[in-house]
């Protein structure tokens, strides 16, 4: 999915002047990285607003219009208010299409209905990841993983290192093992008590 929005050069910082962005609609942002100095910005809310209701826009390459000027760029940070629905401040990452990029792609677990696990023993699936950490070319960056749960039994568990990755998709790795991503776990038991006994 491509997405783009339009952002305006600031010169003025500080916690004064972004309240009476606020106020007027716009979200003061950053977009920082590549060569080129880190540069402020403002951003109209309601444009920004309706991006972020998007799963695909945390995930994908952007194209940021900055006053005529087109950049790439990914979402790095969000900052919400607490309690209302306003977006207080976004950080964004420039990237060219000649370097790898790392980023979080969210996971989407299908078949879960059918499962054995589920349909056949009563248990229920547990979601231990909802993302993973890639690295790719700009082009290659997925919007999701898909995790295919038709073939998952109770008390098994589908582990990091079998999810499909794209081509040209590697997974960031952190810490060690091999991570469970879902599981089922059935009743009067525990979710890794198959196994555990294999």
């Amino acid at each position: 999915m491509q997405f783009e929005f339009n952002a305006k050069k600031r010169a003025t910082q500080g916690t004064g002047a972004s309240r009476r962005l606020r106020r007027t609609g716009t979200v003061p942002a950053i977009v920082y990285g590549g060569e080129a100095a880190p540069q402020l910005i403002e951003l109209n809310h309601n444009e920004i607003f309706q991006h972020l209701r998007k799963e695909a826009f945390y995930s994908s390459v952007l194209t940021m219009n900055l006053e005529g000027e087109k950049q790439m760029c990914l979402l790095r940070d969000v900052q919400r208010h607490p309690v209302k629905p306003v977006v207080m401040h976004l950080d964004f990452q420039r990237i060219d299409d000649s370097h790898v990029i790392h980023q979080k792609v969210p996971l989407h677990f299908v078949n879960a209905e059918v499962a054995p696990g589920v349909k056949l023993q009563g248990g229920m699936v547990q979601h231990v990841m909802t993302e993973i950490d890639v690295k790719c070319m700009p082009k290659d960056l997925p919007e999701f993983i898909e995790v295919d749960l038709k073939d998952l039994k109770g008390g098994y568990s589908i582990h990091a290192s079998q999810l499909p990755l794209p081509a040209g998709v590697e997974m960031v790795h952190h810490g060690e093992g091999d991570p469970v991503v879902a599981t089922i776990v059935v009743r009067g038991g525990g979710a890794a008590s198959e196994e555990e006994a294999a």
